[in-house]
């Protein structure tokens, strides 16, 4: 687990990807990348990020299952997740919602909007830190 919080972007666009952590860089926020829901589900298990932005239209595995993937694991179920998706219909938004997701913003998605929702969940990050990592919580200290 990194001493930093990291977001983990999960979108199968590297232009998506690039913008995404290009903006959150910025703001001195690390990130991580994942193109498909196999690498996102292992970049979840060993990193444990502090967030997660989850495109909804992933090839092989959509977002919607591997919300319900991870709020199915006691280990990784605290943590946001943040469905960022073309897709803005009441319908796609409850299915998010009923998936597990905290959150859901559309595409293209507002920069400003973006980091504020992102530090929002930052900011009781050391908060969620599972009971087996509990020994690195003095170290675990978002800087925003």
């Amino acid at each position: 687990m990194a001493a930093e919080p990291t977001v983990l972007v999960v979108d199968d666009s590297p232009t998506v990807r690039k913008i995404v952590q290009m903006t959150l860089q910025r703001e001195h926020i690390r990130v991580i990348t994942a193109s498909d829901g196999l690498s996102a589900l292992t970049s979840v298990a060993d990193e444990m990020p502090a967030v997660i932005l989850l495109d909804i239209q992933l090839p092989r595995m959509d977002g919607y299952h591997i919300c319900q993937i991870i709020r199915k694991n006691l280990q990784f179920r605290q943590i946001p997740i943040i469905m960022l998706s073309g897709k803005d219909g009441l319908f796609d938004k409850m299915r998010g919602r009923l998936a597990g997701s905290t959150e859901y913003l559309t595409k293209p998605f507002d920069s400003v909007e973006l980091v504020q929702t992102v530090k929002k969940h930052l900011a009781n990050w050391q908060e969620r830190v599972p009971p087996q990592h509990e020994h690195m919580r003095p170290r675990l200290r978002y800087r925003g």
